[in-house]
């Protein structure tokens, strides 16, 4: 035990230059009134209930008393809505099914962060406002030590547990909060959980193909629209053109394609990477396993940009427009011909140039046989000048031969 220990202490006396301060002339105490009290006015939250209580409630304390507590709880409710209006920012408050409040905190990567937080009606959109609110209403609401507050006395089997949370799923569904929030409010994480949404996943399954387009005759505009504007979240330039409807202009149609088809996608699959063995303190086992992600990365990558392709090339043919677009530049160009130029020959039909075509093709011919047989006459003309010169070559050598003998 510690012993008590006794100390000597003297304080300084005085200096002999300290001077009492004088108290300044504002702080003294004003005269009493000449009357000897202070008139009261007939103002104020008092008097207006002495008022009410003399005019409406006969000088019922009790009666006024119900009055007033009933008038603080309009006011109440009228300042709890429009504060929750205010605050709330379209957050709201949406159901939370048995299957949602049993979720396991370890498997967090297979929940669903927006239907956690009660924001599966704005998903994507919602901003970082609206997660807080939406955080801090789960966690008022599912928070272990107001659950404890809340649990029966029946439930328990010991005065020792009495005011103690004893659901533990209760808790399990609070870390699962905890998570959402983490995982939401971090921009990095939120990106790659946007990318594999499972919302999404399922609305990208329900995709119609193009034989159950033609099968179903399905309407054009009604089906690729809400198409289009699902992919729309992951482009990194925004905004996004729309589909449009079918009086597009030309100019609209070639953008929207244009565009599409040089899609630039922010989409990553990071979270579908898999995660090093517990326990595994193998560089070569995270070597491996980090190799065997990017690969899947990069797969899941290329097969996304082909599928998102091949939806594109899907619309294009299918699209109203586009046939409607080229019998207009048809129509054109078949009007520029018939028009011409000024000063210009006629235009010629596409029947006579054939007949001129087949004529030049006849004089051509016709001509190239008279030439063939003008060569033959010209060769026969040279043989028999050929055959005539050797005869008389013959015979000058004959007479030469007779001559000599």
């Amino acid at each position: 035990m510690a012993a008590v220990q006794h100390l000597t202490v003297s304080t300084p006396p005085v200096p002999t230059s300290y001077k009492t301060p004088s108290v300044p002339s504002t702080s003294r105490i004003s005269a009493p009134h000449p009357s000897g009290h202070r008139s009261l006015l007939p103002v104020g939250p008092a008097y207006v209930n002495h008022l009410r209580l003399s005019l409406h409630h006969a000088h019922s304390f009790s009666a006024l008393d119900k009055h007033l507590e009933a008038e603080r709880e309009r006011l109440a409710a009228i300042h709890g809505e429009s504060n929750a209006a205010e605050d709330d920012l379209g957050v709201g408050s949406e159901e939370e099914p048995e299957e949602l409040l049993n979720l396991d905190p370890k498997e967090w990567k297979k929940q669903d962060h927006y239907a956690v937080l009660g924001l599966s009606h704005l998903r994507y959109k919602a901003t970082p406002e609206q997660i807080k609110i939406a955080n801090r209403k789960k966690v008022l609401k599912h928070h272990p030590d107001k659950k404890a507050s809340s649990t029966p006395s029946s439930t328990t089997n010991s005065l020792y547990l009495t005011g103690v949370n004893q659901n533990t799923n209760d808790d399990a569904f609070f870390k699962c909060i905890a998570k959402a929030h983490e995982v939401l409010t971090n921009p990095e994480k939120r990106r790659q959980f946007d990318s594999v949404d499972p919302v999404f996943m399922e609305l990208e399954e329900d995709i119609p193909n193009a034989t159950e387009i033609k099968n179903k005759n399905l309407d054009f505009f009604k089906t690729f629209v809400p198409v289009f504007e699902l992919y729309s979240r992951f482009s990194k330039k925004q905004p996004v053109p729309g589909l449009g409807h079918i009086d597009s202009t030309k100019e609209e149609v070639e953008g929207f394609y244009d565009f599409w088809y040089n899609f630039d996608s922010w989409r990553s699959f990071e979270w579908m990477d898999k995660e090093v063995n517990e326990g595994s303190d193998s560089r070569d086992d995270k070597r491996y396993t980090e190799k065997k992600n990017k690969s899947e990365r990069a797969r899941r990558k290329k097969e996304d940009i082909a599928k998102l392709r091949g939806l594109v090339d899907l619309a294009l043919s299918l699209d109203p427009r586009i046939k409607r677009i080229k019998q207009q530049e048809k129509e054109a160009r078949e009007a520029k011909k018939r028009a011409g130029a000024p000063g210009a020959p006629v235009k010629k039909t596409k029947q006579q140039e054939e007949e001129e075509k087949k004529k030049a093709e006849e004089e051509a011919k016709a001509k190239e046989e008279a030439e063939k047989a003008a060569r033959a006459e010209a060769k026969k003309a040279k043989a028999a000048a050929a055959n005539a010169a050797k005869k008389a070559r013959r015979q000058q050598r004959e007479q030469e031969e007779a001559a000599a003998a």
